[in-house]
């Protein structure tokens, strides 16, 4: 509301993409996102080439398949190249691909439209990569997706397009 005083003169709203509200709220809650090459630790010459490596791949827009042991830094090393990278000051979002049902794990990655399922919300819902449009979706254990989800997750990464359930 506006006011002078006490009394109410007028209102001002503001509308907003629901989808970009919540990339912006992901953006300013989520700090880790300032990693940078210098946390991750190692000075011999073969970690300082591979870091080097890593900040040229960070200035493209290719996808980038980070291969390790559980524990060996993966999405550290993902945060430190979203962070050199244009897409710094966009969205890095994670998801644990192991940890989501696979009953839920096609709609929390692709998201959904009004009515696609019984008990969808009403308004739809944007999935992941909805939300990191413009920045970076890092897909830890993403070898335990289910088999028929793979295709759809191809068409993402080499057509940069989603399809939402019930689209």
């Amino acid at each position: 509301p506006m006011k002078i005083n006490t009394e109410v003169i007028g209102a001002v709203c503001s509308f907003e993409d629901l989808t970009s509200v919540k990339k912006l709220a992901y953006t300013i809650t989520d700090k880790s996102n300032s990693i940078t090459f210098d946390d991750i630790i190692g000075s011999s010459d073969l970690m300082l080439s591979f870091k080097n490596l890593a900040k040229k791949v960070s200035r493209g827009t290719s996808n980038i398949l980070i291969i390790g042991e559980t524990g060996t830094g993966k999405e550290l090393l993902a945060r430190a190249i979203h962070q050199e990278s244009p897409r710094r000051n966009m969205p890095f979002i994670t998801i644990n691909c192991g940890a989501i049902p696979e009953t839920l794990i096609e709609s929390e990655l692709f998201g959904y439209e009004p009515g696609a399922f019984t008990g969808a919300n009403k308004i739809g819902k944007p999935g992941k990569f909805a939300l990191a449009d413009g920045g970076t979706i890092f897909l830890d254990e993403v070898e335990t997706l289910p088999l028929y989800l793979q295709p759809k997750l191809l068409r993402v990464i080499e057509n940069r397009e989603i399809e939402r359930i019930g689209s």
